[in-house]
């Protein structure tokens, strides 16, 4: 999760999270040589009083500034529409969870069980337990088995909610009366947190978003236990 002061993102767990931060790397580094390039020509045409006859007629120089510009942004684009394709992807899941954004909380159905259902609220301040995050930690989170394909159905009963967890690289529009679908792989055992990242109303902020990795064995006790819970 993120740590006060932190500069960077979060520390990829999904491998579409590491997609994204290579991507974000890759344009970066063109912006980086963009602006060095544009300041360097600046500071020439702030320090030197020549003026060069042929170079402010040149039809060379326009194909350059004409045909770098559309490199630069194929270079952009198609890595771009490469992680947006593998967003877009699902194959063969494991396991289909529905999560249903209500005010202001979050309720998540396991559709390959029969009765394996339950309302996710945030934990108010006097319950937190030594090591659990305020405004973060829920009552009940997701469980998901690591290195397996989960499809997660996002909707929502009310109002606009989102549904997001930075570190697996999943952020999808919860809509009233519509099913919106995503695709998230846990590479690493671990609890990964998130929020509602749309403005749904007055407690907004207080909708947490906890996901749990564990490997297939330990979710299957899990499941069993709720189920006989149920």
């Amino acid at each position: 999760m993120a740590h006060p002061m932190q500069l960077g993102f979060q520390d990829a767990a999904s491998p579409l999270m590491e997609e994204l931060l290579h991507f974000h790397d890759h344009a970066l580094m063109i912006i980086f040589l963009i602006s060095t390039l544009v300041l360097y020509i600046i500071t020439i045409l702030i320090s030197t009083k020549f003026t060069n006859m042929n170079l402010l007629d040149s039809q060379e120089i326009e194909v350059v500034w004409t045909v770098l510009p559309a490199v630069v942004l194929i270079l952009i684009a198609l890595p771009s529409l490469r992680i947006l394709y593998l967003m877009d992807e699902v194959n063969d899941p494991h396991l289909t969870i529905k999560a249903v954004g209500h005010q202001w909380y979050w309720s998540y159905e396991y559709t390959d069980y029969d009765d394996l259902g339950f309302d996710s609220y945030m934990l108010p301040t006097q319950d937190l337990t030594n090591g659990q995050f305020r405004l973060l930690e829920t009552d009940h989170r997701v469980v998901i088995p690591v290195e397996s394909p989960v499809r997660t159905l996002v909707s929502a009963e009310d109002v606009l909610h989102s549904w997001a967890v930075p570190s697996l690289g999943v952020k999808m529009d919860a809509v009233p009366g519509r099913l919106n679908q995503l695709t998230l792989i846990a590479s690493r055992p671990g609890v990964f947190y998130g929020q509602c990242s749309e403005i749904c109303g007055a407690n907004h902020s207080f909708m947490p978003i906890v996901v749990e990795a564990v490997p297939l064995t330990h979710f299957e006790d899990w499941s069993s236990l709720m189920l006989e819970d149920t």
